[in-house]
């Protein structure tokens, strides 16, 4: 598979944030989703330190399952402290056997600025 990528975003505080994943396998064809969950989530920290203060964001798979739809909305962007980078990832996972995959399609920082008013 080709990912995980990188992508790093500036969230105004109070907006609403949306993003699409297309992934795409090692020949650059459309991976297919089929069967997959997803979950895209935010913390200060990356790793086992950082779940106590973990938020999960809104994440979907499209109906026709070639894409992720991702957003950070006001009521996630609240929970965001201004003084702080965080850091993100957006999970896809499968129940297999003999065990469950996942896959990290999407990582980064999420620098949070204040509300702007005019």
């Amino acid at each position: 598979m080709a990912f995980p990528g990188t992508y790093n975003i500036s969230y105004y505080k109070g907006d609403t944030y949306e993003f699409r994943i297309y992934p795409k396998t090692n020949a650059g064809t459309i991976f297919d989703l089929t069967g997959y969950s997803v979950k895209f989530m935010i913390s200060a920290l990356r790793g086992p330190d950082g779940v106590a203060g973990r938020i999960t964001a809104y994440a979907s798979i499209s109906s026709d399952k070639t894409h992720i739809d991702c957003a950070i909305l006001p009521g996630n962007g609240a929970l965001l402290d201004p003084l702080v980078t965080y850091v993100y990832d957006v999970e896809i996972s499968k129940s297999s056997t003999p065990y469950s995959l996942v896959n990290t399609v999407l990582t980064g920082e999420i620098s949070v600025t204040d509300q702007v008013s005019t």
